[in-house]
């Protein structure tokens, strides 16, 4: 028997750069440790698109099966808590866990959410992708945007381990739905 959640991610980029959002279905099958994700939602806003507009999509899309009640990973990294806020104040039927994404070693808890090291967010890329545990529907608006980021995503690693650089799609779709991957499969046990 196998169980089913659905999890967003939102990563929220500056008014000059994308904001995107992805929703997963998380599958865990008889054995616990084996968990699965499908991307069956993929959008990116305009650029500009004003933070009251994407606090409205996140609600509209909230207010039904199956995210209802369900997580929300929001990456507050590139503007900070206000915005993060401000969707939490407008009460989307959402469990919301703020991540910001950092340059160390550990996943930490703080006040309101996670740090997450980016190491972590690509390794649970590489893992999920290498072990063929997450799929993209082809047939989504958004996955040949989705599919070129990902070839052309290159990671350098300085000598103190930290990333340096993550190629081209730094700041972009491909940060939408690694967090919530990792909530669902690492952070969430």
């Amino acid at each position: 028997m196998s169980e089913i959640s659905y999890l967003a991610g939102l990563d929220l980029g500056q008014p000059n750069e994308y904001t995107s959002l992805a929703i997963l279905q998380r599958t865990i099958t008889s054995n616990p440790r084996e968990k699965f994700f499908a991307v069956r939602h993929l959008e990116r806003f305009p650029l500009g698109t004003a933070y009251p507009a994407i606090c409205d999509r996140v609600i509209d899309l909230f207010d039904e099966p199956p995210l209802c009640n369900g997580n929300l990973v929001v990456d507050e990294t590139g503007v900070g808590r206000a915005v993060t806020d401000m969707i939490r104040h407008a009460r989307p039927q959402a469990i919301i866990r703020p991540i910001t994404i950092i340059a160390g070693h550990a996943v930490v808890p703080d006040d309101a959410g996670w740090h997450v090291p980016k190491k972590e967010l690509v390794s649970a890329l590489q893992v999920l992708l290498q072990s063929r545990r997450l799929q993209v529907a082809r047939g989504l608006p958004m996955a040949p945007v989705l599919v070129r980021e990902l070839e052309t995503f290159r990671v350098e690693i300085k000598a103190s381990a930290n990333l340096s650089r993550l190629g081209e799609s730094a700041t972009t779709m491909i940060w939408c739905w690694p967090s919530p991957c990792l909530r669902g499969w690492a952070i969430a046990g």
